[in-house]
């Protein structure tokens, strides 16, 4: 680690800037955005650390900030906010992003080549950056860390005893989709961190990969130059910052308002309004309890919001019952709803404003995984009484601050706060027990040393403990450092000729510094990796397969899914089999020919079959491409499958220009890829369906054959010289 490591964490879903955070904004902005922002910070400060990248997505909605349109943010001078676009511009809620996410990968990647440098580590949070973690990870053979954040079958289990249907579930989470990408991270990741023992044991217990992850607990921290003790205000010595007053005087003037008697002691609540949060159970705590209105004041922070008829469901309908309970009763003049709050300046300054009125802070919410919110108030000196569940527990335990509660017993939110506020004893021993248990326990810089300690023992960085891509030889790290491609068809084409087949291999080999070299066949990857295996020869970095249905790198355990992806779209190949089912020339191949993305038949030649076929087919919208080669063999694929489609993915995917990609073949399912952009090389055994693409720009016909042709073609095209 003595070089400097580089980080690229990623947090997709979510408005994330490092100034002015809008938390609480929406379901999709919470304490994750700020988790993530004060990790790469902290980490970017280390002396071990090199570059920290935080990798977002980027928004261009006038519907929010300008801040979330920008490619780079820099932070500091070794971090900075990376912000890659997929699925469009406009913003939305991170379940939408499922389809969009491989795309979100191949423009990463780009970014990763045109900076000319690959991740040491990569770090998902929530699983759709998991998603696209694993896959780098995969691509770069780099460590995979995760942090889920939330869970999706804790959440599910949750919503189902809540009476939500399962269907209604599955329509707007897109539940059983995430639980199945987070077991699949949990069996790809090389560590997991959580926040609390009760996330492993409970929530990640639910999972059926849930042995297969190595798991580090290691609590968030705070900013402590933020959260400082309330008393150090009062001290005559200390000088504070213009922003510092002028967020404690906006505070103080909003509280008031809504105040009759604003010097009482403040319960303060601050989250998102989301019922999970369980805010109208501690209004009706507060509402219920004649003898808590006497002693103290109720302030509620719900996020952020202008027009509540203009957001969310879930927000909508918490906000609406936060009013109608206001009424029901009466708390005017007891209850402060705000609107908004800057969370730099203004919350340190309302948690300093609640321990210096001798108030408590309240986090009741139904199910809280950890709860940074209660470390901020205790920094701050302030009292807690929490939900006891999850992260509140350890809380409570390692700071002794506050008293736990179950969030459904209104009685017990209500007494648990008149205790503390009555008792001025027990009120300054939980203030000073949190400082300094928070001051111990929940510092950033803590938190990062012992991530780095737990990264150092993988062998990458000489430890002993082997990470699941150690013994890889990443395709990624090589790819993205080609200047060429070298692609060809195997059969007739690479294959045919031994001598020169070892030939072209031993050239490819001096080069391999500048020219990549992969097969583009008609056969499935089983077959090709057979073959190669019968000729005693090593696969190719690149392959691909079924007439350009599948895209693999070195073997079948690494497929291209953003290929998969890419050419489903508008596939319905059950429906194209019935279609032709009534046409007795074809006969359908065998199981092991057909797959996902390709239907094969046989048919010998005759005049206007491709027509009738391709007649059928327009006639009922199939969006398809029919391939007839060696008069023999009838392939249907996506509209967006063929290899020359996938040879343009890869110049896309690679940033490896068309220009510099040399195709070979010598048949009429070679054709679409020889009549792009890049060099297409014909060799001189070729089938007579090629004869029409002679004196075509950019195509070659090599008077030598197979491989001896391809060799032809690379002096042709001046890749290598002639010796």
């Amino acid at each position: 680690m003595s070089q400097g490591l580089y980080f690229q964490l990623f947090s997709i879903h979510g408005l994330l800037r490092h100034e002015a955070m809008e938390l609480g904004r929406d379901a999709d902005t919470g304490g994750q955005i700020k988790y993530v922002v004060e990790l790469a910070e902290t980490l970017s400060r280390h002396k071990k650390v090199a570059q920290v990248d935080l990798f977002t997505r980027l928004i261009a909605d006038k519907r929010v900030s300008a801040d979330y349109s920008q490619p780079v943010t820099q932070v500091s001078d070794k971090c900075r906010i990376v912000r890659i676009q997929c699925g469009g511009k406009k913003y939305m809620r991170k379940e939408l992003l499922w389809p969009h996410l491989d795309e979100y990968i191949d423009k990463t990647i780009q970014f990763i080549k045109r900076e000319g440098r690959h991740p040491d580590i990569v770090h998902g949070h929530y699983p759709d950056a998991g998603y696209v973690a694993i896959t780098l990870s995969e691509y770069f053979g780099t460590p995979l860390i995760y942090t889920g954040h939330s869970l999706g079958h804790p959440k599910k289990k949750r919503l189902l005893n809540e009476g939500m249907r399962p269907e209604e579930i599955q329509k707007k989470l897109f539940i059983d989709h995430r639980i199945a990408v987070e077991e699949e991270i949990l069996r790809n990741a090389d560590l997991v961190v959580t926040s609390t023992s009760q996330e492993v044991e409970q929530q990640y217990g639910m999972y059926r990969n849930r042995d297969l992850a190595r798991y580090a607990v290691i609590p968030p921290g705070i900013n402590l130059e933020h959260f400082y003790p309330y008393y150090r205000n009062m001290l005559p010595s200390v000088q504070r910052k213009e922003e510092s007053l002028m967020a404690y005087g906006g505070v103080m003037e909003e509280l008031n308002r809504f105040f009759i008697f604003p010097d009482k002691p403040l319960i303060l609540a601050l989250c998102r309004a989301d019922k999970r949060k369980n805010i109208a159970g501690l209004i009706k705590a507060y509402g219920t309890d004649r003898d808590l209105q006497a002693m103290a004041n109720l302030a509620i922070f719900a996020g952020i919001r202008k027009n509540i008829q203009e957001m969310g469901e879930n927000e909508k309908e918490v906000l609406t019952d936060m009013l109608l309970q206001m009424d029901r009763y009466d708390l005017y003049g007891k209850m402060a709803i705000p609107k908004k709050h800057d969370f730099t300046y203004e919350v340190p300054e309302l948690y300093r404003i609640t321990a210096e009125r001798k108030g408590v802070f309240v986090n009741c919410a139904l199910v809280e995984p950890f709860g940074l919110t209660l470390i901020e108030a205790s920094s701050c000196g302030v009292p807690i009484v929490a939900t006891n569940d999850g992260g509140p527990r350890d809380i409570v335990r390692n700071c002794k601050n506050g008293i736990l509660v179950d969030p459904k017993d209104v009685k017990a939110i209500s007494n648990a706060i008149k205790r503390i506020i009555a008792d001025h004893d027990l009120w300054r021993n939980f203030s000073d027990s949190g400082i300094k248990g928070v001051q111990q326990h929940y510092s950033w810089d803590a938190h990062v040393e012992k991530y780095l300690k737990r990264i150092e023992v993988f062998d990458r960085f000489g430890g002993r403990e082997v990470f699941k891509r150690s013994a890889q030889n990443p395709v990624g790290e090589r790819l993205i450092r080609l200047e060429f491609l070298v692609i060809t068809d195997i059969d007739h084409t690479l294959m045919g000729d031994d001598a020169a087949l070892h030939e072209l291999l031993d050239l490819l080999e001096t080069h391999k510094d500048r020219i990549g070299f992969g097969v583009a066949t008609g056969r499935s990857i089983t077959s090709t990796q057979a073959l190669f295996e019968r000729k005693g020869l090593a696969l190719p970095e690149i392959l691909i397969t079924s007439v350009g249905s599948e895209i693999y790198y070195r073997s079948d355990a690494f497929t291209d899914k953003g290929w998969q992806r890419h050419i489903s779209k508008w596939w319905d190949r059950k429906k194209i089999e019935n279609l032709l089912t009534s046409l007795d020339f074809l006969e359908l191949q065998e199981r092991e020919h057909q797959l996902p993305f390709k239907l094969s038949y046989y048919m010998s030649p005759k005049n206007n079959r491709i027509a009738k076929i391709n007649a059928i087919l327009n006639h009922n919208k199939c969006h398809c491409t029919v391939i007839y080669s060696h008069d023999k063999y009838l392939d249907i694929l996506p509209h967006r499958a063929s290899k020359g489609k996938a040879v343009r993915y890869l110049s896309y995917k690679w940033d490896i220009p068309l220009q510099n990609i040399i195709v070979c073949g010598d048949s009429g399912n070679d054709q679409e890829m020889l009549v792009g952009s890049a060099m297409g090389v014909v060799v001189g055994n070729y089938a007579q369906e090629l004869e029409t693409l002679k004196g075509k720009r950019r195509i070659y016909f090599s008077p030598e054959n197979y491989a001896a042709g391809i060799i032809d073609g690379l002096h042709h095209y001046g890749l290598i010289s002639r010796s």
